[in-house]
């Protein structure tokens, strides 16, 4: 069994207004109370950071963000920074979600300076990877996760590997109800493992942490997390409901 420490993280992409995060965090809160033994995050819109901060401020559950820019400040309408998100009370960022990367057109180089600009302010990167369904059919997973993986952290430093967490999303299975087999995703866990020792040094490798994301739900969740490298998950749908986002950390739990 890995000594990793599981991380289930809740991506809430555009749902819930503040009124509506406010409550499904304050039910998280009570379901949660005793929740010890897995690390959980929750990456709400970036409207509803700071309600969730105070909410959830002491509990163990960290707060999140969707996405950030590279840069400090400036003029660029719309986006957020990692200094904001970090005085907002935010601790991880999701980076280079497929959803980021395939409908939003982010590049890897983009992703990689977002990366190192998290870093740098004091933000846990949870950097996304992961192939679509056709380059999967062509047996091109590994050619696909090889290249977002050495561009996205290219000339990345990393002396703790609880500075990173890694996803695992393949494309095809993200809010389509398909997800990969416990085997598949392992595979590919395994995979970036290894590209992460080449990347940093094996012994860093063997630390950081690489969810898995795609149609997560209490259903899967325990076989999947039973897996060797799967050290956790990043939900998108059934982390909505606090009922089911508590069912998939309790899996966690006891996998643990």
């Amino acid at each position: 069994m890995s000594t990793r420490r599981s991380i289930i993280g809740g991506n809430w992409k555009m749902f819930k207004t503040p009124s509506e995060a406010a409550t499904t965090a304050k039910a998280l809160k009570v379901k949660l109370i005793n929740v010890e033994a897995v690390d959980v995050v929750v990456c709400p819109p970036a409207i509803d950071v700071l309600p969730l901060v105070e909410i959830l401020k002491e509990t163990n559950v960290a707060i999140g963000g969707q996405n950030m820019h590279w840069e400090d400040e400036g003029a660029f309408t719309g986006e957020v920074s990692a200094t904001m998100l970090r005085d907002a009370g935010c601790s991880y960022v999701i980076l280079g979600h497929s959803e980021r990367r395939h409908v939003f057109g982010e590049q890897d180089s983009d992703i990689n300076k977002k990366v190192k600009k998290a870093l740098s302010a004091g933000l846990t990167p949870i950097f996304c990877v992961g192939e679509k369904l056709d380059e999967r059919e062509h047996g091109r997973t590994r050619e696909v996760v090889k290249k977002q993986v050495a561009a996205g952290l290219a000339g990345v430093q990393l002396s703790d590997p609880a500075d990173l967490v890694v996803a695992y999303e393949p494309v095809w299975a993200i809010g389509t109800g398909v997800n990969a087999t416990p085997e598949q995703a392992e595979e590919v866990h395994q995979y970036i493992r290894e590209l992460l020792g080449e990347q940093f040094s094996k012994g860093l490798a063997d630390g950081i942490r690489i969810q898995y994301g795609g149609s997560v739900k209490p259903a899967n969740a325990a076989e999947l997390l039973s897996q060797e490298n799967i050290d956790g998950a990043l939900v998108g749908g059934a982390s909505l409901d606090p009922e089911s986002f508590t069912a998939i950390i309790k899996s966690a739990e006891k996998v643990n």
